[in-house]
């Protein structure tokens, strides 16, 4: 796996559900995000595994990554991630390794090892808890994509041969130091955990070993996105991402509110709590955008950033993705080859 040296900039989903929406039209709007996305220039399209969390559609990660692949032509779609300890290796890469032979070359998957849900969904996923194990984890998921050894007996059928891209995601060093030692590329979960990512990316960087899966290092960060017309418009969309993340840390469901005024709405002790997990966000008009994206990759260096937007109205989320896409090639930083 090997990357040119422009930073890059794609999209992760979650298929998000609007208050008084559907699953299906989540699942729509997620396709025609898709299909503007490659129209766009973005790299790739990432979905996201979540359970037990209504407001977020993508539980069945790589059902759902099937149907946007199929829906689009050159754009890459992948986990981001899927939650390994959630399944058994062997499942994920017969999984990925179908959707890999129905779309050659355009299959990416994103490994952590959050569960992706809450204490009573991970005992109905029977998820392993061990830290330990998670190594073991995705060296049997390596083994299993590449190719079969003579006498092998277990392989994933499909899947051996594929050599589907690994990637391993994380909001702290575990991840950040695991990817290093296996040669992996990294993506960090700054949309929602920012506070360690500079210091997840330098470990990293500074452990990386080079492998047969990548030569040097490469780091993908998360950013929130709230682009609109103007600096105010955006920041009265951006209400919407604050009330899911207020309705999140107290448990409730997230689905997609239209804007309101935030005053009244949460103590000042959610207020930080959900602008810290918000410290990454990038809000506003086309210029401020382009200016906090230069800002942003000064400190980090990414290779390529994420971006998130979950706007209650899918046309303004069609063009808060578009806002960003220009203010990244208007940094210099084009989207011709996909890798």
């Amino acid at each position: 796996m090997t990357f040119p040296p422009s930073p890059r900039f794609s999209v992760l989903d979650l298929a998000p559900v609007r208050v008084d929406g559907t699953v299906a039209e989540a699942f729509r709007n997620t396709l025609d995000l898709a299909r503007h996305a490659e129209q766009w220039g973005f790299t790739r399209f990432w979905l996201a595994e979540h359970h037990n969390m209504p407001g977020i559609a993508s539980a069945a990660t790589s059902v759902l990554i099937g149907y946007v692949a199929g829906g689009t032509s050159t754009i890459r779609v992948g986990s981001g991630g899927v939650m390994l300890p959630n399944h058994a290796a062997l499942v994920i890469a017969e999984q990925f390794g179908t959707l890999e032979t129905l779309y050659p070359g355009r299959i990416d998957l994103g490994v952590g090892r959050a569960p992706g849900s809450d204490g009573l969904t991970s005992q109905a996923l029977r998820y392993n808890t061990k830290e330990d194990d998670f190594p073991q984890q995705v060296g049997e998921l390596l083994a299993y994509l590449g190719p079969s050894r003579p006498g092998q007996r277990l392989r994933a059928y499909p899947g051996a041969g594929t050599n589907v891209p690994v990637w391993l995601l994380g909001s702290t060093t575990y991840s950040a130091q695991l990817a290093a030692a296996l040669g992996l590329p990294f993506a960090f979960a700054s949309q929602f955990a920012p506070a360690l990512l500079v210091e997840a990316t330098e470990a990293y960087r500074e452990g990386f070993t080079p492998s047969k899966y990548l030569d040097k290092p490469y780091v993908m960060a998360g950013v929130p996105l709230v682009a609109a017309e103007t600096d105010a418009e955006a920041e009265r969309l951006a209400t919407s991402a604050l009330q899911r993340h207020l309705r999140l840390i107290r448990g409730e469901p997230i689905f997609v509110p239209p804007p309101v005024d935030m005053a009244g709405l949460w103590s000042e002790a959610e207020r930080f709590v959900v602008k810290s997990r918000l410290g990454a966000a990038v809000i506003g008009g086309p210029e401020t955008v382009q200016h906090k994206l230069a800002q942003f990759l000064r400190p980090t260096g990414a290779d390529e950033l994420i971006f998130t937007s979950d706007l209650y109205d899918h046309s303004l989320r069609l063009r808060s993705f578009e806002i960003a896409a220009d203010a990244m090639k208007k940094l210099g930083m084009p989207q011709v080859q996909r890798v």
